[in-house]
């Protein structure tokens, strides 16, 4: 609101011209160009020096590292690597953060909701009560988990839906309270822009509403590690009838500061997410979970052929269908165990199947995965 101080035409006429700026500037300030310029700039900081910081405690592991290594199922092969490892690395000090472009923003809903799921993205899959029932998971307490998971590039469909592989740290009802810390591979031509296969995390605490987010899009993960980037592109991947290749995390609750952190292969101590993020998690998890899942867009009603894994159905085995293998979990005396009571569910497996096994090299394992549409899955 204009107000004149004195009793003079000029006097007003520059406090009209002033206030009119003051305005101007606020409304390009809310305009949707200027918002996504500082939202880009909150997310491409300059390097920082990071913080010196690691884990109090380490799981004891059950199996024998050297049978799920990072990188190759092929003796003799090179190991798994990050694209933009070819360009260089982060100096010693620092943390690689991929960078975000303005079409990035664009392609999302809102900048508000850049990097988080969509409100009502489905829950994990163990929300179908039957189990929920099961032995092994009511009352139960777990501190962590781990897996090798293997790499492939699923193609998708339609730009608005993803594939991916991951396991789940879960806590809560699996209502609006739910807490969950994710981390696996994934291909999601909406949140990078490219069909490439890459790493990546996601936490919430209440059920994907408002809280959390992909990677470090958000407060939330905090990274301390220099060679391995959030969001960037695995490299190589598997191919069909051919090389394998596999990643493995582990992710797990210091029992001195109640941090969750995550491992990537052996040696890559990649960051943490601090307890207080959470409500439930800030004590245990009450469930772990390992597997695929994709969108289904249903474009005129039917399924689209998005792949989950390799694309391939699970009786194909070793080198056509996506595993995991050595899945694990972490107990209240800070040792990796195989997990019991596994229960395997698929909402569509005219689409997308799972068969899981054990053996003394693979521990317990899965292969899992499936075309989508196909003459069984309309």
């Amino acid at each position: 609101m204009a107000r004149a101080s004195g009793g003079g035409g000029p006097a007003f006429f520059i406090s009209v011209v002033a206030v009119c700026v003051l305005w101007a500037t606020a409304a390009e300030a809310r305009s949707p160009a200027a918002r996504a310029h500082r939202h880009l700039k909150r997310l491409n900081k300059p390097a920082v020096k990071s913080i010196e910081f690691r884990p109090a405690y380490h799981p004891e592991d059950l199996y024998d590292e050297a049978k799920s290594s990072i990188g190759s199922s092929n003796a003799g092969e090179k190991p798994m690597l990050q694209l933009w490892h070819q360009n260089g690395r982060c100096p010693e000090g620092t943390v690689p953060i991929r960078r975000t472009k303005k079409d990035d923003l664009l392609r999302a809903s809102s900048i508000r909701r850049y990097g988080r799921k969509r409100h009502n993205a489905p829950n994990p899959m163990s929300v179908d009560p039957n189990m929920l029932s099961e032995g092994g998971h009511q009352g139960d307490k777990y501190y962590g988990a781990k897996a090798t998971i293997n790499v492939w590039e699923p193609k998708i469909q339609q730009a608005n839906e993803f594939s991916l592989s991951q396991l789940w740290i879960l806590g809560g009802s699996f209502g609006e309270d739910l807490n969950s810390i994710e981390a696996g591979w994934q291909v999601s031509p909406d949140l990078y822009g490219d069909n490439n296969t890459r790493l990546f995390t996601y936490w919430t605490s209440d059920a994907y509403q408002a809280t959390g987010c992909y990677n470090v899009l958000c407060s939330g993960f905090i990274q301390i590690n220099s060679e391995i980037a959030m969001g960037a592109s695995i490299f190589p991947i598997s191919n069909y009838g051919g090389s394998q290749y596999d990643i493995s995390i582990l992710i797990w609750k210091d029992p001195k500061e109640g941090n969750w952190w995550m491992q990537f292969g052996k040696q890559y101590v990649l960051g943490y997410w601090p307890s207080f993020l959470f409500s439930y998690l800030a004590d245990s998890a009450s469930m772990i979970e390992w597997g695929g899942e994709v969108v289904n867009s249903e474009p005129d009603g039917t399924h689209t052929s998005t792949q989950m894994g390799s694309g391939h159905f699970p009786e194909e085995g070793f080198g056509k269908a996506s595993y995991f293998k050595n899945i694990q979990v972490v107990d209240s005396s800070n040792q990796l165990s195989a997990p019991k009571g596994v229960g395997t569910f698929t909402e569509q497996s005219n689409c997308y199947n799972v068969q899981n096994g054990n053996n003394g090299e693979w521990g317990t394992y899965f292969y899992y995965g499936g075309p989508g549409k196909n003459g069984n899955c309309p």
